[in-house]
């Protein structure tokens, strides 16, 4: 339909002819708010704030070894709290969701109560100590619970929630600082126990090169040095007693060993020896020789025991033969010392030289395995540091002295619901109901072509009306325009009662949820 201008005339007519179009949109938007204003349960929200205090000994004495960000501590603490099993028993003490339990499985109430727990973080603007730079910490936090119709079982769960966040934070600091004590703990026991095998390595090796090992390389040297000195100096004694040696052996092959009767009663002795071992004491010539020697004795004073004569054939009489046969044997005697003195000179010579030719190699592997230790020791020493540091640490929080969580706004009561808001809920009805009702009108009067005056008829004719007749009716459409409008009153109220029936006995008990709508007013 063509419009040109709408007046206010035009209005009220669309207004009176569209009546029913306006107040039924109109109507059951504020009947449906009406209706969620009494039906929505209150929900009512409980929260506590809880302040991240510092650590109260400054970090450059003690530094704790719970270095996470307090961010990430604080959802991992959330995920331990809000785990199926923790939820459930929190569920079954407090009596919660109850209606819920009636149409919903377990895992969807543990969800539901999952998304009316609420973490939110405060932060606040500070100055970075490092990089003089400002920047966002979390300086505390707020827990919230919110569940519908007791207040207060929400305030209850809300104090359980914070109780449980922290004693969680507590525990969470304690183990770590424990497992990190125990962690630095074994792996100083590691690097002990491999000191101590390195050591006995070491020990072993030293043992088995004793004479090869590094530092005794200028000893070994020296030694060396001081072995030849000594081979040299024997070999020149030892060529000295050869001189002697020889000296000696000339001396006695110009120096007759007896004396000239006794080497007389020598050969006489000799001779018997001889014929006694031929013929019997009887031969004439073994008669005279006993004469003979007797009488060689007498004189040279000679004392021969016959029984024993052999014993002293051949034995050297004459004393410079004797002198000299005596400093020969001593002689010889000095010169197998000597040889002997320069064959165990040359031997030490020989294993020094080894000693010195493999200590380059003994030096590479001992020096290996003295890296290897001093390279564990610096390790170790490392880590007894870190382990002194984390059971510091573990003191630090057992004690509290740590970075701990502060309740500094408990859980309260709460005396009235935050949600939902009836009052703009019926105003949202309300102005739903008018939006729908202006929305169906106008979709009604676009959508008609019906020419209704002389005007609209004027403007799609574009000729002047000259005269409007009325419309008249007789008395039988009259008794029809008036049953309808009988039928139309009548209606109302009884869909109104056909739609109470319904959600009385499909939905709720009209007394039950009088009494809802009673108690949600109250609150």
């Amino acid at each position: 339909m063509e419009n040109k201008s709408l007046r206010m005339q035009d209005v009220v007519l669309i207004i009176k002819r569209r009546k029913f179009s306006i107040i039924v949109p109109f109507f059951f938007a504020v009947i449906l708010a009406t209706i969620l204003v009494f039906a929505l349960p209150p929900v009512y929200l409980s929260s506590s704030t809880i302040l991240i205090e510092d650590q109260e000994i400054p970090s450059d004495f003690v530094r704790t070894t719970v270095t996470s960000f307090v961010e990430k501590r604080l959802q991992e603490i959330k995920q331990k709290i809000i785990s199926t099993s923790r939820l459930q028993e929190i569920i079954d003490k407090y009596e919660l969701y109850a209606d819920a339990k009636k149409y919903k499985i377990k895992e969807e109430i543990i969800e539901n109560m999952r998304d009316d727990i609420n973490l939110q973080l405060i932060n606040a603007e500070v100055i970075d100590k490092r990089t003089g730079r400002n920047t966002n910490v979390t300086v505390a936090f707020t827990l919230s619970y919110e569940g519908e119709n007791d207040p207060v079982k929400v305030q209850r769960v809300a104090s359980v929630l914070t109780s449980l966040f922290l004693e969680e934070n507590i525990k969470v600091r304690e183990r770590q600082t424990r497992e990190t004590s125990i962690f630095f703990e074994e792996e100083k026991n590691k690097i002990e126990k491999s000191i101590y095998e390195i050591e006995a390595e070491i020990s072993s090796f030293k043992e088995k090169h004793i004479n090869e090992l590094p530092e005794l390389m200028q000893v070994n040297t020296q030694e060396l040095h001081l072995t030849e000195m000594n081979i040299e100096r024997y070999l020149e004694q030892l060529r000295s007693l050869k001189e002697k040696e020889a000296s000696f052996i000339a001396q006695l092959s110009s120096t007759s060993p007896q004396l000239a009767d006794e080497e007389r009663m020598s050969k006489l002795m000799l001779e018997l020896n001889r014929l006694k071992s031929l013929y019997s004491d009887e031969y004439p010539e073994i008669i005279y020789l006993k004469k003979e020697i007797d009488e060689l004795g007498k004189r040279t004073n000679c004392q021969i025991n016959k029984n024993n004569i052999s014993n002293t054939v051949g034995k050297p009489t004459n004393p410079a033969y004797i002198n000299i046969a005596s400093q020969l044997s001593s002689a010889q005697s000095e010169i197998q010392s000597v040889k002997q003195q320069i064959a165990n000179y040359e031997k030490k010579s020989n294993l020094l030289r080894e000693y010195i030719k493999s200590t380059p190699v003994v030096e590479q592997e001992y020096r290996k395995l003295l890296m290897e230790r001093d390279s564990l020791k610096i390790k170790y020493d490392d880590l007894m540091q870190k382990f002194m540091e984390a059971r510091v640490a573990q003191g630090l929080e057992s004690d509290q002295k740590g970075e701990r969580f502060t309740l500094i706004d408990p859980a309260l009561l709460p005396e009235k619901p935050y949600k939902p808001n009836r009052l703009a809920i019926f105003i949202i009805g309300i102005v739903l109901g008018i939006g729908c009702s202006i929305g169906l009108t106008a979709i009604l009067e676009i959508t008609d072509d019906t020419i209704r005056d002389a005007r609209q008829l004027s403007l799609h004719a574009n000729v002047p009306v000259l005269s409007v007749i009325p419309v008249y009716y007789n008395a039988r459409e009259t008794a029809e325009q008036k049953k309808r409008r009988n039928i139309l009153m009548i209606s109302g109220p009884v869909g109104l009662v056909v739609v109470l029936l319904i959600f009385h006995f499909f939905v709720m008990d009209l007394y039950v949820f009088w009494a809802k709508a009673m108690r949600n007013l109250t609150f």
